[in-house]
């Protein structure tokens, strides 16, 4: 499999220098360009191949939410930024991950693993699809083709699911699974008195959420964004009932 090139995007000089200096510790990504403007960025992204875009949000001219979305196909996204308040769209725009200013390199290395868990089911997707997940009337799992193997997941394991375009992450209590499959099928399979859709990208198992800060959900160390428009009746189903 090809190195990740990779786009680092930072209108702040010490920022950049910092992407970089991670950066060179993580033998699969190839630099291809680190930038300060969103302009010259988006004409990187025009005329070459990118396979993930660090993105800055705050930026003049033009900011990392809006530069993603004027792009046809966009490539694997984890956005920076010093502002918390913008998690919640940065999800909506189906970035990997939202590194708050300033992070660790153990944090950035977190955020990279995803990154590399995506490029490499795209790769396996143009080289060898996976079949659909299994479904299994009447028992207690499901199974998905996951690593080069057949898994077997038990809903009771399953901490919560979140969506990445063509495929999935599945995260359990002692594993975590990626998979080249839908949310939406996912959803469907799984019994709807133990789990919701509470995001466009985030099924999680009720049982598993332990407390609500905002518009986040939080199942142990994880957090999970939830609909503004369906809050109170995900609220109420998950807490109350």
């Amino acid at each position: 499999m090809d190195k990740i090139r990779t786009l680092l995007v930072d209108d702040e000089y010490l920022a950049l220098k910092l992407l970089g200096e991670y950066s060179k510790n993580i033998p699969e990504l190839e630099i291809v360009d680190r930038v300060k403007s969103p302009i010259k960025a988006l004409d990187i992204l025009n005329k070459q191949t990118v396979d993930l875009l660090f993105l800055d949000i705050q930026m003049p001219t033009l900011s990392g939410n809006n530069l993603l979305k004027t792009l046809k196909n966009p490539p694997l996204v984890i956005f920076t930024t010093a502002y918390s308040e913008y998690a919640l769209e940065a999800f909506d725009l189906n970035a990997i991950d939202y590194l708050l200013k300033p992070f660790s390199f153990e944090r950035f290395l977190q955020a990279v693993n995803k990154a590399k868990e995506q490029h490499y089911l795209r790769y396996q997707e143009k080289t060898s699809p996976a079949p659909a997940p299994i479904p299994s009337p009447n028992k207690d799992y499901f199974s998905v083709k996951a690593d080069g193997k057949i898994v077997k997941v038990f809903f009771e394991d399953i901490l919560f699911i979140e969506g990445l375009k063509e495929y999935v992450r599945l995260i359990c209590k002692d594993q975590r699974l990626v998979t080249l499959e839908s949310l939406k099928k996912l959803e469907e399979i799984l019994p709807s008195e133990e789990f919701i859709r509470v995001h466009k990208s985030y099924i999680v198992a009720r049982k598993r959420v332990k407390s609500l800060d905002g518009n986040m959900l939080e199942i142990g160390q994880h957090k999970i964004p939830i609909s503004r428009s369906k809050k109170e009746e995900i609220v109420e189903w998950i807490f109350f009932q």
